[in-house]
């Protein structure tokens, strides 16, 4: 009967040269090119998604992504002068 301590032995040895193996491969140019031209294609294929998406939403007359974005903007700047102008309440206030 293999006890641990042996089968450790081997599968460190077995993961050694695994990883070193499959280290050379991922840096061969016959799967980086591929590789990068899949990940290239995914993106072209997610913007061309969101593009879809935020169309259709504006058809429908609501609001795109972009423009819940651009609304949360300006609310913050909103909420910001609003708390500038109560700390100058706040000032003008304890100045009396």
């Amino acid at each position: 009967m293999i006890g641990w301590e042996d089968w450790k032995k081997g599968f460190d040895a077995w993961e050694g040269s695994t990883a070193k193996l499959l280290e050379a491969w991922m840096r061969s140019p016959f799967v980086l090119g591929p590789s990068g031209a899949m990940l290239t294609a995914a993106m072209k294929a997610k913007t061309a998604s969101d593009r879809a998406a935020a169309t259709w939403w504006g058809s429908l007359g609501l609001p795109t992504k972009r423009d819940q974005e651009r609304t949360l903007h300006a609310l913050q700047r909103l909420e910001s002068r609003l708390l500038d102008l109560e700390e100058q309440l706040a000032d003008a206030r304890a100045e009396r």
